[in-house]
């Protein structure tokens, strides 16, 4: 856990997006020259602060000042339908951010939703790039090995739509790989953040249902992404197979993949010493 307070970075921005205003929550951690932005995913009651608080302490001691985004929809931010491309309204969501803050230049580091949403940043906005780490998502598309929908975003469906204690522990039992990390305190704080504003729930559904692929392929754009990339996957992910990883790897000319055993769809968390060793070295060389 992070020796910082959620409660003294915690931060909010209005910004704009085709004319509809939005405030979006942030925390502001650190005070380095360079920038990294973390980003969430899609499950229901995450939050940035709760995403990646095992790993906040290790890059701002290695220099960077850290900007942790809910996004709209999530969090403390506000609600949103979404009926376009979510990755891409995140990536203006980002974008509008960090000008308003005067921010030239970040790196994202984005996992599941977060990783689309860093993509299509990267994408739409090279030029406020700096480096982009991407774990358990980027791109849409099917599998080559696993029945798709897979099993951990039907279990997500699922909670969407009936938000109770019940389902919220059928999803984080396939969510890692060892369910015995899964304290109750942690599943208390998921089920506060997941209940704290309904409207957000039934947001997504009917978002989804507007417009189902709110996260769509990037695989044929992707060797347009020149930054340095770092690829992290959990081998044994239900919820994206680690194959997309690979064609990750393989369409981001200039990135490179490491793979975690016995890791699921939250290698920040799972094994955090580990994860924060690698994106240091690959953020301070």
């Amino acid at each position: 856990m992070t020796r910082f307070s959620a409660e003294q970075t915690s931060r909010f921005v209005r910004i704009e997006d085709g004319g509809r205003p939005f405030n979006v929550h942030y925390n502001d951690v650190g005070d380095g020259e360079r920038v990294v932005v973390m980003l969430h995913g899609s499950g229901p009651g995450a939050t940035a602060w709760g995403n990646f608080n095992r790993n906040i302490d290790a890059v701002v001691d290695a220099g960077f000042r850290v900007l942790l985004i809910d996004f709209p929809g999530w969090g403390q931010s506000d609600p949103v339908v979404c009926a376009e491309s979510r990755s891409d309204f995140n990536a203006r969501v980002v974008k509008a951010l960090i000008d308003q803050l005067q921010i030239e230049r970040i790196t994202p580091i984005g996992n599941s939703m977060g990783a689309h949403s860093a993509v299509a940043f990267a994408l739409n906005y090279p030029q406020n790039l700096d480096k982009l780490i991407l774990m358990g998502g980027g791109t849409g598309g099917i599998s080559a090995f696993v029945p798709m929908p897979t099993e951990g975003i039907k279990r997500i469906g699922e909670l969407y739509r009936e938000p109770t204690l019940e389902n919220l522990n059928r999803m984080m039992q396939v969510f890692v790989y060892d369910t015995s990390d899964l304290t109750e305190e942690l599943m208390k704080a998921r089920l506060a953040a997941l209940t704290a504003n309904p409207l957000h729930n039934e947001n997504f559904v009917k978002s989804s249902q507007l417009y189902p692929k709110q996260f769509p392929d990037f695989g044929p754009r992707l060797p347009e992404i020149q930054a340095r990339t770092l690829i992290v996957w959990g081998r044994n992910d239900r919820f994206v197979p680690v194959d997309v990883g690979y064609r990750l790897n393989a369409g981001i000319l200039n990135s490179e993949l490491h793979v975690f055993n016995q890791c699921g769809h939250w290698a920040q968390w799972e094994h955090a010493e580990r994860f924060n060793r690698l994106v240091v070295d690959f953020l301070t060389h």
